[in-house]
């Protein structure tokens, strides 16, 4: 498993571009057969001197296809250079960031997004219960919070499976044992039998964390099938480094797979979700009818941009573990910060003290101030929250204009 280290700006582009001189050349390899090219240069300027210091720019011009999953073995060989990055960005998420033990493997791939990873799991587990007990798809359940993101209710509709939301409390915004039993127990009664669970590491509205051992102890004691997914699509390039133990990443033997979001904390372009999965486990999302692809295809999303595999590895090895660690941690004080103000002024607010999301009832804010300053509501039709999300853009000067105008 390869160490996490930051790097200087020459190393990073030596890297990348070395990798791209591996992938196919489209312009001087007599390769006829491939369904794809270069970007248009009618349309897309290649020549342009700044792409010679510019290894993104540069990848999404000779735009590779990472189709399938390379921690696998075998992918489409046109692209081994840059695939070899992807597989690093899965081995640094997944043993470094999550804690995945020195011995263990892990695959997974560079999504579209938060939305089709946390998908992918639920594909992967319903398909699980039906291979190996038989389960039809009246008998699979999916259950999350209430405040989960919508990609699980998503999922249940796209994998036409049950879909159960257990009751938070509304000022902490905590699950609990007990609403958790009830919630199953009700898909018990309505004759499920298999449960596909998914924790919430950061939630997209509140930045609220579950405890997993209400979800693990419950399933448990029933004595139920599940398996666990985490949802880190918000938290999982945050919370790791705000609060480094915690109980969900794969030093949890009962965590099976985690979804991040490198265009949220990232800040890596739209499009560049990650899957994590424990080996052997890929093979129940495995499309044998892509044949004609190397290595077939276990993903959602099939053919997807090498470009933005390439984004992930170079925001990681810009900062390293210590640069990462640093800059959340500015992002942490800008909302203790804000909380702080808020207090001052007895606003009522929610804030897990260790995630960068603060969100404020709405009766104390007036229409205009949210407008302004472009907060988001837990619900457009009913607002009864407010969001502000500690981006890097979001500077103490700007929440101080802020909190003079609440």
């Amino acid at each position: 498993m390869p160490q996490w280290k930051k790097l200087s700006h020459q190393q990073i582009n030596e890297r990348i571009f070395s990798a791209l001189k591996e992938n196919v050349n489209y312009y001087n390899e007599d390769k006829v057969g491939i369904p794809a090219s270069h970007l248009d240069d009618k349309v897309f300027y290649q020549n342009a001197p700044f792409l010679e210091d510019a290894p993104f720019l540069s990848a999404l011009i000779h735009n590779p296809n990472h189709i399938g999953c390379h921690t696998l073995g075998s992918s489409e060989s046109f692209f081994k250079g840059t695939q070899a990055i992807e597989k690093e960005v899965i081995e640094i998420c997944a043993g470094n960031i999550l804690k995945g033990g020195e011995d263990d493997d892990f695959d997974g791939y560079v999504a579209s997004g938060g939305t089709e990873a946390n998908m992918q799991a639920v594909w992967i587990y319903r398909n699980y219960f039906m291979q190996e007990f038989g389960a039809t798809l009246d008998e699979i359940a999916l259950i999350s919070s209430e405040d989960a993101h919508y990609s699980s209710a998503k999922a249940s509709n796209v994998f036409q499976i049950s879909f159960f939301r257990v009751p938070v409390e509304n000022k902490n915004r905590k699950i609990n044992h007990e609403a958790v039993k009830q919630t199953v127990e009700t898909a018990k009664q309505e004759g499920k039998k298999y449960f596909i669970v998914v924790a919430n590491m950061m939630t997209t509205m509140f930045g609220s964390v579950d405890d997993v051992a209400c979800y693990t102890e419950v399933m448990r004691a029933l004595d139920l099938p599940f398996k666990l997914h985490v949802d880190g699509a918000y938290g999982g390039f945050f919370y790791p480094f705000s609060k480094p133990e915690n109980s969900l990443n794969f030093s949890n033997p009962d965590v099976n797979s985690i979804t991040l979001d490198a265009h949220k904390m990232l800040q890596a372009p739209y499009g560049t979700g990650i899957f994590l999965i424990r080996k052997n486990w890929m093979t129940y999302a495995n499309t044998q009818e892509a044949s004609y692809v190397e290595g077939e295809d276990y993903t959602l999303i099939g053919s997807r941009s090498g470009a933005n595999a390439i984004a992930i590895w170079m925001i990681l090895m810009t900062y390293g573990p210590n640069g990462w660690y640093e800059k959340n941690m500015v992002l942490n004080h800008r909302a203790e910060w804000l909380c702080k103000k808020l207090k001052e002024k007895a606003i009522a607010f929610y804030r897990h003290p260790d995630a960068n999301i603060v969100t404020i009832e709405a009766q104390y804010l007036k229409a205009e101030v949210c407008k302004k300053y472009g907060l988001v509501p837990d619900n457009h039709k009913n607002p009864q929250w407010y969001k502000v999300v500690v981006m890097d853009h979001v500077t103490i000067e700007k929440l101080e204009r802020f909190i003079e105008e609440v």
